[in-house]
């Protein structure tokens, strides 16, 4: 595939020296209190766990500013164009190819988790028959989510840029709440959450580890 066009966009440009580069560890690092908070069992929660150590953080090139120049223009479509959702664009590169590019479509879908980068990790797996997408990059014009985050994690991503942050738009969008909600025990927090037939569940789980190939991922 083709790399994307140098041309630059001056609507988009100012956006661009904002660019921020984490590594898939490094934003768990940095969100710790959220994947502790999503562990959390009420009234207990789980012991600290360690932390990996900080890697440096590396250069952006020109192709990373490419890349993350067609996530802002699907986030411009989405929100601004053609109104499927809200404001947010990505792209997913493996190898130096584009695997998919994507905006949001929560309102055209009717559906809470069609996220920009959700579809586009969507649409990569079922490119590469997998649910996997080993060491792919994702540019993503907002600062992820906790369910965008999260699908990287699942999916195996080994980078991710993002333009804007969660500040830039907490006035219209609640990512940061999110991840504070998921900071309280079970019982404080927005949505109710309840533990019933616990052993049930648990009987399924012994059959599925008795299972000669279990879906392992």
């Amino acid at each position: 595939m083709t790399s994307p066009s140098t041309k630059s966009d001056a609507t988009l440009d100012p956006m661009l020296p904002n660019v921020r580069m984490v590594a898939r560890r490094d934003f768990l690092v940095a969100g710790a209190a959220v994947a502790a908070g999503a562990c959390m069992t009420a009234p207990h929660a789980l012991a600290e766990t360690a932390k990996p150590p900080v890697r440096p953080t590396a250069s952006v090139t020109d192709q990373d500013r490419e890349y993350m120049h067609l996530a802002l223009e699907q986030m411009r479509r989405a929100g601004v164009v053609d109104k499927t959702g809200g404001p947010f664009g990505a792209v997913v590169v493996l190898d130096g190819k584009i695997l998919a590019t994507a905006g949001n479509s929560v309102m055209r879908d009717h559906d809470p988790s069609a996220h920009a980068e959700v579809n586009a990790m969507r649409e990569a797996c079922r490119k590469m028959g997998a649910p996997h997408i080993d060491n792919a990059v994702l540019y993503s014009s907002c600062e992820p989510c906790p369910m965008c985050y999260s699908t990287a994690y699942w999916a195996r991503v080994g980078k991710i840029f993002y333009a804007a942050s969660w500040t830039d738009y907490a006035d219209l969008f609640d990512d940061s709440n999110i991840a504070n909600d998921m900071r309280f025990p079970y019982e404080q927090r927005q949505v109710a959450l309840q533990q019933i037939m616990r052993p049930d569940a648990q009987k399924v789980w012994e059959e599925f580890r008795k299972l000669p190939d279990p879906a392992r991922y």
